[in-house]
């Protein structure tokens, strides 16, 4: 019903930058908040950054350097990444919590399937 499409992630030097990007797509009706997560190997997923309406919130480890933002009329989200550093090195994912045309009173909570981001030293 609904799908988030991730795109973006790579291999990077240290100091450089990457832009992430993800499109929903699907029955939606409205959506509540988006974010961002990552989990590096051997780690338990953490919330990198996350947007709501105009509210935003991030990671210490991330503030300065990281930037989400949301292109509502595409449904698309994105997460502009500079200054990478090694630690920086995860599995980014994508969330959406969004209702649906067939059911708009419930919220549903949606994972895409996460890009890769490798940041060498």
């Amino acid at each position: 019903q609904v799908q988030l499409v991730e795109s973006g992630g790579g291999l990077v030097q240290a100091g450089g930058s990457l832009r992430l990007s993800c499109a929903a797509s699907g029955n939606i009706f409205s959506i509540d908040s988006m974010g961002w997560y990552r989990q590096a190997p051997g780690k338990q997923r953490e919330l990198v950054a996350a947007i709501r309406s105009v509210r935003t919130n991030y990671a210490d480890s991330v503030k300065g350097r990281f930037t989400i933002s949301r292109d509502n009329a595409k449904n698309t989200l994105y997460l502009q990444m500079e200054s990478l550093k090694p630690e920086d090195t995860a599995v980014y994912y994508c969330n959406m919590f969004c209702s649906l045309r067939s059911d708009r009173y419930r919220l549903l909570e949606v994972w895409g399937q996460g890009t890769l981001v490798t940041v060498s030293s």
